[in-house]
């Protein structure tokens, strides 16, 4: 399942030198001695509340084929079932335990293998443990049989289980589909199962439909006759799925168009869109038919399901679902228009495609025995769709991009005392939806990768090939994986990496250098647990240790990895020979080890000019920027320091190492909103951005790519967003063409130019951009003003975007980017959105039931605030407005507040003078 991150948004802040860079001073950088003393720990302050009980389902009765007939009304929103399970009864039991939940059973029995029909006697719901006990008469012997029930159920609003999604028709009449969306324990809301991920069985599913609407299950159709109760409905019956797990099941029944091809290995590929739409689906198709043989080929295992079909659905809380044969997308994760689309969000339909084709394998055809083990499904997919995606289109540059979407997010998170080891108990539904989150899905992918780099990908590969084919069709644990490529690689895998799925967090590694003999230079490296809130008092006897792969290049091959250690000890020395003193060591070259990296100010000013003259390698120049910025958000460095090594980035082409700038910058803007000179940092910005702005212009040259839309589209925004003078008035003369229809504004620059206008305008700007919103076909352009109408700066507005926001005029899952997009704006817009969010908690809490939105909404809502007492605000409030799914959101959220608090009176003051003193004309 693809999470919608609220892809870090395009839209940051801007700057321009003082000098030349040519006479620019050589930047230094003064690590600061580890603050120790009075450091507020702040993981004492939220306890884990107590876990609920839970148990899983009994084994005296299992599933073999779940027989299926559902006959949902599209008016009422209900739904009639039928289910005949067959069933092996392992040991003589009165009663059949199974999960359930908002159903309700009519009639249930039991058939035993040539015996007579048993009925059950009474259904004993336990609504909290989502249970349902079936209770007979007489003892179910040992052996085979039939279990049959007729239930009823309803087709919710709340976007999971059996539910029903509203569109559109090109005519303009409101219709409803019906869709499933069962991961993690939904299916339970559409049948009663055996709602477990071990528990598979095979599926033999018929839906019972209006013939004017087309129907679509995990596999082809087999059969579709007329339904002889009523000829207004046909009974469509579909091929017996594979042996799987209860969360993958999907059907859909709604009115549909397609685009249809053939993967290079005979399987139909199908994109189904909203109707009239089908060409929208032509990128996805294309993506889909070279992703499958390249999966095939790298698995060497081929797709095991006759067809595919991937289908948008117009409201849908994730990104998308990997059910094994009908893969649902949210639209904009799906659908890409040649004419109004822009570079990231087909990027962004690449990646998702990627990562949910890549789950028919990982995850599907070898399932995770239970949710503990759900980042082998999330962490492996969201690293091997970059893989896929590179393979794609190799000009996306995007391994550079997983350092800044992925990596460094993790990194952040798992800096935290709230954080939780990738790997973590599960047990009671409620808790699932909460690890669906940056460890689970980034940290996952970011251990994976540094995984393969420590193998190799030929032993990668074939350690993969093992475990799928061992594994096919049945589960497996952390464990399992890491046995078979230990197999292949020869190396001690599983000791390496339960030291980064067990325990929480990650280390800095601390590295000093001496030069000896002439030509040799020896490296103390050593490591401990790297804090968001600083160093922490304590020997390395009683620190946690990781196994780190460490690689080690120098400036005479900056691409090249001149020697490898593996650090499984506090500390140790390294010698490296024949290096000349004036070159420069760098650890951890292409960012791949999981860890932050604090050099000695003599290594790091070695390092620094690599920056300016773009000797270090992309990647690499974003990972020391983003390691300097981590350190001086802990209170190791400060973050003047930091800001002076932002500004030798004023010759930087690429895009991602001005992406992670801009975001850094972001978040530095907003912890200084909370000042009376967050104006300064807007000029900084400003003074930064200016010649990059300037360089690229308004307007796409011939010869241009991919990244130079993405960084036009960037640097506009931050500019633009920054108040830089001569960029907001050309947004202005564009947007009002644009809005006259005289000159539409390219896919590319929408984003920026409206957020720039809004961030400058007046209610006339609101009104113009809600008709553009209404007026707008396509919902990736909706969302485009969605996540930046939050710009507008009266308060009167502010409270106008919010009560959109809940407003008929957007879907359910996007109202959390609206209100994310009014908090991140101001400190009004902070405060506005919390206040919005605690008025309307039991709505949204209601619309959301607990999953994981509601943990997006808290974090877009509260992270910014710098008050300690916001955190005690937050707090108290969650403790009586219980939301179970977002307990340790919350938690972090609280973490974070207190480090924003603690940041600003450390260094305000230090910003505030090197800002001032930057103005100030030379002497």
């Amino acid at each position: 399942m693809w999470l919608s991150q609220a892809r870090r948004t395009l839209l940051h802040r801007i700057r321009r030198p003082r000098r030349s860079h040519s006479n620019q001073p050589p930047l230094t950088l003064a690590l600061r001695p580890p603050l120790t003393q009075g450091r507020r720990v702040v993981s004492t302050l939220f306890s884990m509340p107590e876990r609920r009980p839970f148990v899983r389902l009994p084994t005296d009765v299992y599933p073999v084929n779940y027989g299926l007939r559902l006959k949902p009304d599209l008016i009422d929103f209900t739904f009639e079932g039928k289910l005949e399970a067959a069933v092996e009864v392992t040991q003589g039991t009165n009663q059949i335990v199974m999960n359930c939940a908002d159903i309700d059973i009519i009639t249930a029995s039991f058939v035993p293998e040539g015996g007579e029909e048993i009925n059950a006697t009474g259904f004993n719901y336990q609504n909290e443990d989502e249970k349902v006990t079936l209770c007979f008469p007489s003892t179910l012997q040992k052996g085979s049989g039939s279990l049959k029930i007729d239930f009823v159920g309803e087709l919710n609003d709340k976007m999971k289980g059996f539910y029903r999604s509203k569109y559109m028709t090109p005519s303009g009449e409101i219709r409803y589909a019906a869709v499933t969306q069962f991961e993690a324990t939904d299916a339970r809301r559409a049948f009663p199962c055996w709602d477990e991920p071990a528990i598979k069985a095979t599926f033999d599913i018929t839906l019972i439909v209006p013939k004017d609407r087309i129907s679509l299950s995990n596999m082809n159709v087999v059969d579709r006759k007329p339904y002889p109760e009523d000829h207004s409905l046909v009974e469509v019956t579909f091929a017996t799925t594979p042996i799987m797990s209860t969360y993958l099941v999907a059907f859909v029944i709604g009115e549909y168009d397609f685009v249809e091809s053939q993967s290079s290995d005979g399987v139909t590929v199908r994109v189904y869109t909203p109707v009239g739409k089908a060409e929208q689906g032509r990128f996805a198709l294309e993506v889909a038919t070279k992703t499958l043989p390249f999966y095939k080929d790298y698995f060497r295992v081929p797709y095991p399901l006759p067809k595919i079909d991937l289908i948008a659905i117009a409201d849908f809380a994730a990104g998308a679902m990997e059910n094994w044969g009908l893969v649902t997308y949210r639209e904009t994760a799906l659908l890409i228009d040649p004419k109004n689309s822009c570079a990231s969000s087909r990027q962004w339909v690449a990646l998702v495609v990627g990562h949910e084709l890549a789950h028919q394998w990982f995850g599907n055809l070898v399932t995770m025995e239970w949710w503990t083990h759900l980042w082998l499904n999330e962490g492996f997919a969201s690293w091997i769709e970059y893989l896929c995606v590179d393979h794609c289109f190799p000009e996306y540059d995007i391994w550079t991009q997983f350092v800044s979407a992925d990596y460094t997010r993790a990194l952040d998170l798992d800096a935290l005392d709230n954080s939780h080891p990738i790997e973590v108990d599960v047990g009671h539904p409620s808790e699932v939806d909460e690890i669906f989150d940056a460890i689970s899905y980034s940290k996952g992918a970011s251990v994976i990768r540094m995984l393969h780099n420590y193998i190799g990908d030929e032993d990668f590969r074939m350690g993969m090939n093992a475990y799928l084919l061992k594994f096919q069709h049945k589960n497996a644990s952390t464990e399992d994986l890491w046995e078979c490529l230990e197999q292949a690689s020869g190396k001690p895998i599983a000791a390496v990496m339960n030291s980064w799925t067990k325990q929480m967090g990650f280390p800095i590694i601390v590295v000093d250098q001496e030069q000896v003999h002439g030509s040799d230079r020896v490296l103390k490296i050593s490591q401990k647990k790297f804090c968001a809130s600083g160093p922490r008092n304590g020997t390395y006897e009683n620190c946690p240790n990781w196994m780190v792969p460490i690689s080690i290049c120098t400036s005479e091959d900056p691409s090249c990895t001149k020697m490898k250690v593996l650090l499984d000890q506090p500390e140790t020395t390294v010698n490296i020979t024949n290096v000349a003193p004036d070159h420069w060591i760098k650890i951890n070259p292409g960012t791949v080890g999981f860890y932050r990296i604090q050099y000695s100010s003599a290594m790091l000013e070695s390092l620094l000019p690599g920056i300016r003259d773009l000797t270090l390698l992309p990647v690499d120049r974003l990972g020391l920027q983003n390691d300097l910025f981590s350190l001086a958000r802990a209170g190791m460095i400060s973050t003047v320091e930091v800001l002076k090594v932002m500004e030798a980035f004023v010759n930087e082409p690429n895009y991602t190492v001005w992406s992670d700038l801009s975001c850094n910058l972001g978040v530095l803007s907003s912890l200084l909103s909370h000042t009376d000179f967050h104006e300064d940092i807007q000029e900084f910005i400003r003074d930064l951005f200016t010649p990059i702005g300037m360089k690229l212009g308004w307007d796409s040259k011939t010869g241009e790519g991919h990244l130079d839309a993405l960084l036009r589209g960037l640097v506009l925004g931050k500019l633009g967003k920054a108040g830089h003078k001569a960029t907001l008035e050309e947004a202005r003369r564009r947007f009002k063409e644009h809005v006259e229809g005289k000159q539409i504004l390219p896919a590319d620059l929408r984003s920026p130019v409206y957020l720039t206008v809004l961030k400058h305008g007046d209610s006339t700007t609101l009104d113009t951009m809600l008709k553009l919103h209404k007026q707008a076909d396509m919902q990736e352009e909706k969302n485009r003003i969605e996540r930046v109408l939050g710009a507008i700066p009266a308060p009167d507005l502010i409270q106008r975007v919010l009560n959109f926001a809940l407003s008929e005029e957007v879907r359910p899952q996007d109202t959390v980017s609206v209100i994310g997009g009014v908090a991140g704006s101001s400190k009004q817009g902070r405060k506005a959105a919390w206040k919005f969010v605690k008025d309307n908690w039991e709505e949204l809490h209601n619309r959301y039931q607990g999953g994981f939105l509601i943990s997006r909404l808290i974090k877009l809502t509260v992270d910014g605030f710098a008050i300690d007492k916001m955190a005690a605000e937050v707090k108290s409030f969650f403790e009586s407005h219980h939301a179970p799914a977002a307990e340790r959101t919350v938690q972090q959220c609280c973490e974070n507040i207190l480090l924003n608090a603690t940041w600003l009176k450390r260094d305000a003051d230090d910003i505030h003078q090197y800002l001032l003193q930057r103005k100030a004309p030379p002497v």
